[in-house]
């Protein structure tokens, strides 16, 4: 059953942005950047109070997601990428993504322990999460 409503072009559009953000990162990476997307959707505070499709959430601007600024973004999902966003569309979670609304890649450097003013909650190969505090009443 799944925690958002979608379309099959909303779970194309989510496997695009998990593929161009984390194929390097592999099944798990992609998984954990669909957590991101999905807790945005799911998300009623900060930035991510008006998000509330998939659609939305891929395309926010500001604060949206790089990949969609990138060629690589606009290539056909595959099947297996469409998997994995309907695994994250159904809510399946996983650390350190759980409940997390951003992430960025350090390139070779450490995590900060704070990104704008959020907590890290771990870091998966070569992506940093970041979950909001418990203060911000999200979810």
């Amino acid at each position: 059953m799944a925690v958002v409503p979608y379309t099959e072009k909303d779970v194309d559009l989510l496997a695009r942005l998990m593929r161009s953000e984390a194929e390097s990162d592999g099944k798990l990476g992609m998984l954990l950047v669909g957590n991101v997307g999905i807790n945005r959707v799911l998300a009623r505070c900060l930035d991510f109070e008006n998000i509330r499709s998939i659609r939305n959430m891929v395309f926010q601007s500001p604060g949206g997601f790089e990949a969609t600024q990138k060629s690589y973004f606009y290539q056909p999902a595959r099947e297996i990428d469409r998997r994995l966003a309907r695994r994250a569309i159904a809510g399946e979670r996983f650390v350190p993504a759980q409940r997390a609304l951003w992430f960025y890649n350090p390139f070779g450097q450490s995590c900060r322990a704070q990104w704008f003013g959020q907590w890290n909650t771990g870091v998966f190969k070569s992506h940093c999460f970041y979950a909001p505090l418990a203060s911000e009443n999200c979810y």
